[in-house]
């Protein structure tokens, strides 16, 4: 496995761990639904949360949640479309993003509930 794949292995890791500790139950971890994935399908309460997960080893070239663009976005729309077609049930949905920056022996995290909503801009 490439650096990269290991490192972002790593941080969905953290994020699934730090989100049970909030509460949340995982349904999914790296679901694919055709050319869009997402990361961790959660739930809490009466909402699915679909979360991005972005994982870098420093911020030097920018924080991982400036990574998001359009395109991401508009696919994990249109997978949550297809997931809760898929569980034919009334839970409300929200995006959220899991940012992560591993330092030399600690990594910070940063939850961003309702980071964005498909067909407007993120943050």
């Amino acid at each position: 496995m490439a650096k990269h794949n290991a490192i972002g292995k790593e941080g969905e890791n953290l994020a699934a761990a730090f989100l049970r500790a909030k509460g949340y139950q995982i349904i999914e971890i790296n679901k694919r639904f055709g050319r869009a994935e997402i990361d961790i399908i959660a739930k809490i309460g009466n909402e699915y949360v679909f979360v991005e997960v972005k994982t870098r080893t420093s911020d030097y070239f920018g924080f991982p949640e400036e990574a998001i663009d359009k395109k991401k976005i508009a696919l994990m729309g249109k997978a949550a479309e297809q997931f809760s077609l898929e569980k034919n049930d009334d839970l409300e949905i929200r995006f959220d993003l899991i940012s992560l920056v591993f330092g030399d022996d600690k990594h910070n995290i940063l939850h961003i509930e309702d980071a964005f909503f498909p067909g407007f801009e993120a943050f």
